[in-house]
Formats: structure tokens, sequence, C-alpha cells
């Protein structure tokens, strides 16, 4: 899958996954998401992003951890 609207470089945010080169991790706007924020509240709070960067940044996040096995805690 490719992933035209996040970027990655070393002098941007530690070289963490953001926006469009932008300083807006992508991680930030996955963290809107799962605090129960609209994607219609994020532009509000983020205007330089758009639908489709906020589509894209759950799409690559959803694709980065499908490529990592994470610890969980079993329930017992």
């Amino acid at each position: 899958m490719t992933f035209d609207r996040i970027t990655t470089d070393p002098d941007v945010m530690g070289g963490v996954p953001c926006i469009r080169g932008m300083r807006i991790p992508v991680a930030t706007v996955v963290a809107m998401v799962a605090d129960g924020m609209t994607t219609d509240e994020i532009i509000s709070d983020l205007p330089d992003l758009t639908p489709e960067d906020v589509a894209e940044a759950l799409r690559y996040a959803a694709e980065a951890f499908q490529e990592r096995e994470l610890p969980l805690r079993h329930s017992a």
C-alpha cells in the first residue's frame, strides 16, 4: 500500500510519520479519533488538514500495526 500523504523526514518532528510534511504527526490524528473526535472536529482544530489526510492517517496506522505484534494482557 502506498501512502501519498504520509511523510517522514529526520528534520521534521524527529522523523516520526507526519501528514504531508507538516508538523502534525499521524499519532496525533489517530489519538484525536480515539478520543472520539469526528473528522470535522479534527479539521476544525487542525485546519491545515483535509478529510483525506485524516483517512490516510488511520489507514497508515492500521497498516503499521498489522506488521507488528503488540504485547496484550490476556484476560483470565
